[in-house]
């Protein structure tokens, strides 16, 4: 109660405290997300995503000044990627967001991935909702920056900016289809890098082979130069106009609702069958004649969950 309460309260060291439990996975995380859950709902969801030098963290750093000027509480989630020898992370994104280490209005939490696929860790979504119900406006989840695989942040975000370069090779190909039907706002970074014009102009090409209703929200392409503060509150904007479209927010918070709820009852199923009795005895048999080349790993599914019902 103690921990729930200061986190309430926006205490960082509770806070931070909070989400260490979440990234444990314990039993203590469930039990905490449980009474916080209810406290969230608040805040909006910004993810922002795009490979490895695109100037992400930049960006990041720099909405969340523009957000403070006006006295939104920011709350940032830097996932980073996992060293597969130590299995920690670097967390240059702290590094690199130094200028609000002394505001107390913005929290900033590097996250290792952990092995977990799709540009996330695997407790970021509880790390939201502590976040969210600690009072902050904003929380904004900035992805590994793994490439075209890291299409979680759409289940995960209210909107989803996707940033990109000129002359990274092929532009068109820095975008394949999952990073394209991701993206509600496409940002081009690093204007002042030749070709700026002609990557936009490719993503608006892209854009335009697909088919949006007439309601339907229209992703914008803009152009930044993150280092300098330009074009930053064009992006700001556009999040805001993308919030008031009410329709698309119901509808991408009942998208992360399902795939949150879908995602707890398959880790709850298989750590059951994993380690709860009959059943767990008849996986271990079922791998054991999978090995053995005595049944098929389907036929052999099917009877455990014959089983099971």
């Amino acid at each position: 109660m103690e921990l729930f309460e200061g986190v309430i309260k926006g205490d960082q060291r509770a806070i931070a405290r909070a989400i260490s439990i979440v990234e444990s996975d314990s039993i203590e995380a469930a039990v905490l997300i449980k009474q916080l859950f209810l406290k969230s709902g608040h805040a909006i969801i910004v993810g922002i995503t795009g490979a490895p030098g695109v100037g992400k963290s930049t960006l990041v750093d720099r909405l969340a000044a523009e957000w403070r000027r006006v006295d939104n509480r920011v709350g940032i989630l830097a996932v980073d990627p996992t060293s597969p020898f130590s299995g920690g992370a670097i967390l240059g994104d702290r590094v690199r967001m130094q200028a609000h280490t002394a505001d107390d209005g913005v929290y900033v939490r590097s996250m290792a991935t952990r092995g977990q696929l799709g540009g996330l860790a695997h407790a970021t979504s509880d790390a939201v909702v502590i976040l969210d119900a600690a009072g902050h406006d904003v929380v904004v989840i900035e992805t590994v920056g793994v490439g075209q695989g890291e299409v979680d942040i759409a289940k995960t975000a209210d909107v989803s900016i996707v940033v990109t370069v000129p002359g990274a090779g092929d532009d068109v190909q820095t975008l394949k289809a999952g990073i394209m039907e991701i993206g509600d706002i496409f940002v081009v970074n690093k204007t002042d890098y030749a070709g700026a014009d002609r990557t936009a102009g490719e993503i608006k090409a892209m854009l335009g082979l697909q088919e949006f209703s007439e309601s339907a929200w229209k992703p914008p392409v803009l152009m930044t130069q993150a280092s300098t503060g330009e074009g930053v509150l064009d992006v700001l904007e556009a999040i805001s106009q993308f919030d008031t479209q009410k329709t698309d927010k119901r509808d991408r918070r009942l998208t992360r609702a399902r795939s949150r709820l879908l995602g707890i009852l398959r880790d709850t199923f298989i750590e059951r069958l994993e380690v709860g009795g009959k059943s767990g005895e008849a996986l271990s048999n079922a791998v054991k004649e999978i090995s053995e080349g005595l049944v098929d790993p389907y036929t052999a599914a099917e009877q455990i969950m014959g089983k099971l019902q």
